[in-house]
């Protein structure tokens, strides 16, 4: 099944569970930095759909309090994200890429580890 398809309000309380594991909706609004944190509500509504979505399981619950956990990775979302992205220019990565050497936000660091990825999925292929 493919990871669902994220808004930018509901990858920030993903971000949250990645980092902490197991939150309440308070543990999660309270995360957010206080300067434009989003309302009580908002975050509990955002909860409630991921959890529709799949992307989040309730664990277990404390009085009143939900206990929720991350039901995909942090790698799921991000593969989704990219496909979407990729999605956008017909499947074409050159423009992605290019804008990525332009910018100057592709890193030397960032092709090596490429090039490792690579040698590893060849490997991969020639032991078929």
């Amino acid at each position: 099944m493919a990871p669902p398809k994220l808004t930018k309000l509901e990858l920030q309380i993903m971000d949250t569970f990645w980092n902490k594991g197991h939150c309440s909706v308070r543990e999660i609004q309270e995360a957010f930095p206080a300067l434009g944190r989003p309302a009580y509500t908002t975050v509990q509504t955002t909860v409630y759909r991921l959890e529709g979505k799949g992307a989040l399981r309730c664990v277990k619950r404390i009085s009143n309090a939900n206990i929720f956990e991350a039901a995909i990775s942090r790698s799921d979302a991000q593969s989704r994200l990219i496909d979407d992205l990729i999605g956008l220019f017909g499947g074409r990565t050159k423009p992605v890429m290019a804008h990525l050497i332009e910018s100057g936000k592709l890193t030397m660091e960032d092709v090596k580890e490429a090039e490792a990825t690579i040698k590893k999925l060849a490997k991969k292929e020639n032991a078929k």
